[in-house]
């Protein structure tokens, strides 16, 4: 099986820099988006389902051109469910789960904090209910797949020059703290299985020519539960994509 998810910072943005082409190309199995900026009727289906993916859930927001999350695969799921149970959060199109077999998918969005406090604040909050709801979900279903955009960098390594960012939203002490109390609960970082490297990021900002400098952020996850751990087969980053400010992140499990 093989998962690609990927922050498209604006689907029909990023449909119009060849990314229908490149997913023909790649061909994963299942094909998570972050940030669709889109309502179900202005993305395009109807190719997506020439390309394979006859399935698909989306999670639109109710703010237009804002956030959305979404799952497209070649299998139909023998269950899905949109939101966590949250009406805040809900209304914001952040969270997809779909069953396939054994394994579940859930997508995500995380929120930023980067406007001000009270986003940061909310950003918090989701992280707590959000956790909740994993674990909950684990009780049922072990074998979970998380991927998306976490807008959180877990440690130093997936920095830029992390000691200019000790006080920036996406690598606050607070946010590290729930990631390590994540991985505590048994939950791993896919990527970090296959590849130790520093430098290896998966979005940069469009400021100060940031992608050309390498100057970036690893903010783009699959976290699997240690239940998946031996049937993980690879994990990457494909920086060389740049249909948006993003890269995707692929999984591919045995």
């Amino acid at each position: 099986m093989k998962i690609i998810s990927f922050n498209l910072n604006g689907i029909r943005s990023a449909i119009s820099k060849g990314l229908f082409e490149w997913l023909e190309t790649e061909n994963p199995d299942i094909f998570c988006v972050q940030e669709t900026k889109a309502q179900p009727e202005q993305i395009d289906v109807l190719t997506l389902q020439s390309l394979g993916y006859q399935h698909y859930l989306i999670h639109s927001a109710q703010k237009k051109g804002y956030s959305g999350v979404g799952i497209f695969s070649k299998t139909k799921p023998e269950f899905h469910s949109i939101g966590i149970g949250h009406s805040f959060f809900d209304n914001e199109g952040r969270v997809i789960r779909a069953d396939f077999g054994e394994i579940t998918v859930v997508c995500v969005y995380i929120p930023s904090g980067s406007s001000g406090d009270l986003r940061q604040t909310v950003k918090m909050e989701f992280l707590e209910v959000f956790t909740n709801y994993l674990l909950e979900l684990r009780k049922e279903r072990p074998k979970l797949v998380i991927c998306g955009d976490y807008n959180v960098c877990h440690k130093a390594i997936d920095i830029n020059h992390p000691e200019r960012h000790q006080k920036t939203s996406g690598f606050l002490p607070e946010e590290r703290e729930w990631f390590d109390q994540l991985i505590a609960h048994g939950f791993v970082d896919s990527f970090r299985e296959f590849n130790q490297e520093p430098e290896q990021y998966s979005w940069w900002s469009f400021r100060t020519n940031a992608r050309a400098k390498n100057l970036g952020w690893r903010i783009d996850y699959h976290i699997v539960t240690e239940e998946l751990k031996e049937q993980l087969k690879a994990a990457a980053i494909y920086q060389e994509i740049a249909f948006s400010d993003h890269s995707p992140v692929v999984l591919e499990l045995k």
